[in-house]
């Protein structure tokens, strides 16, 4: 049957499903040899993302002796994972749904299966080796990986994309974005807009696809909820790993001031304002887990499908998960 009439049969093959299955096994045996605990955490919560370029699904929730509210699905694990850590829970990890508005291409899907751990103690860079040590180890079976290369996003930025992303005054960065897009589409960019296109377009194309690259020391307008670097304030501690092109994860040396971190979430309420976007409330509980004391930790957010992917060599999104959105 063709048309319509087939959507009921789910886009990824029998293969992929049962790869799925067993490399879950695999990632669970590599954290349980590390002791590292698995947890889980609400995927419906009052509390959402406040950054700017991401967008929280949202319901309105009713149930006995509940008034009705406006509740959220999770974009990650992050805020729930760190009032765990504040409470003493030590070093954890989580494989779950997660969900974002507003996204749908080759390896993006509105739902999606993320990896989250937070590793009590350490600093990024001891968990930037152990995130290359995952993906070779779960990769080891399709594809015989070199060693690891660490590079700072500084550094790649100068040697394939010609600019300083710490000195390079904005309106050359600008320039320089215009030799492949229109001024007029330049224009409408701020500086990390900027930053960003001339990385995806200049730096991805050049990572090695038989390693992992992890790149570290992004500017500190990118921290997110990372730390800023004591030796180097204009950058943070934050760092993302990559096979090829694929951008895999996304790590920090975790943010624990609540003062900073507020500061923080009002200055993306007020971008979000600015663009017309919605506003999610104030992250009240995780701000009051920050009060009681963030242990100093790194952490980092990996997606599963997209290294599913690289392991069966698929080309999009849809061939790893049984239904996208298009046939939930």
């Amino acid at each position: 049957m063709t048309g319509k009439g087939a959507d009921w049969r789910p886009t990824a093959t029998a293969e992929a499903i049962r790869r799925r299955a067993a490399m879950l096994g695999e990632l669970r045996a590599f954290f349980a040899a590390r002791n590292v605990v698995e947890v889980e955490t609400p995927l419906l919560s009052a509390e959402a993302t406040l950054d700017l370029h991401l967008d929280s699904l949202d319901c309105e929730v009713e149930a006995p002796g509940l008034a009705k509210r406006r509740m959220y699905l999770q974009t990650s694990p992050e805020l729930s994972m760190k009032r765990l850590l504040a409470a003493g829970a030590g070093s954890i990890y989580q494989v779950c749904k997660a969900f974002r508005g507003g996204e749908r291409g080759r390896w993006h899907n509105p739902e999606f299966t993320i990896l989250e751990w937070y590793r009590v103690g350490w600093d990024h860079h001891q968990l930037m080796r152990e995130v290359a040590s995952l993906i070779e180890t779960l990769l080891a079976e399709s594809r015989r990986l070199e060693p690891a290369a660490y590079e700072t996003y500084g550094e790649l930025m100068k040697r394939h994309g010609g600019v300083d992303p710490n000195g390079t005054p904005t309106p050359a960065l600008r320039q320089a974005v215009e030799r492949t897009s229109s001024a007029e589409e330049a224009a409408g960019l701020n500086r990390d807009d900027l930053l960003s296109r001339l990385f995806v377009e200049r730096v991805e194309p050049r990572l090695a696809s038989d390693r992992v690259t992890v790149v570290f020391d992004y500017p500190a307008s990118q921290a997110a909820m990372a730390r800023l670097n004591a030796r180097d304030p204009r950058t943070a501690e934050r760092f993302e790993a990559f096979v090829g092109d694929i951008e895999l994860a996304n790590g920090y040396g975790e943010l624990g001031d609540p003062a900073e971190q507020r500061q923080r979430f009002e200055h993306d309420l007020a971008c979000r304002r600015k663009a017309g976007r919605p506003e999610p409330p104030m992250p009240s509980r995780f701000l009051a887990a920050l009060e009681a004391g963030l242990p100093r930790c790194s952490g980092v957010a990996l997606g599963f499908d997209r290294l599913l992917g690289l392991d069966l060599e698929a080309r999009r999104i849809d061939e790893l998960i049984a239904f996208p959105i298009e046939r939930a």
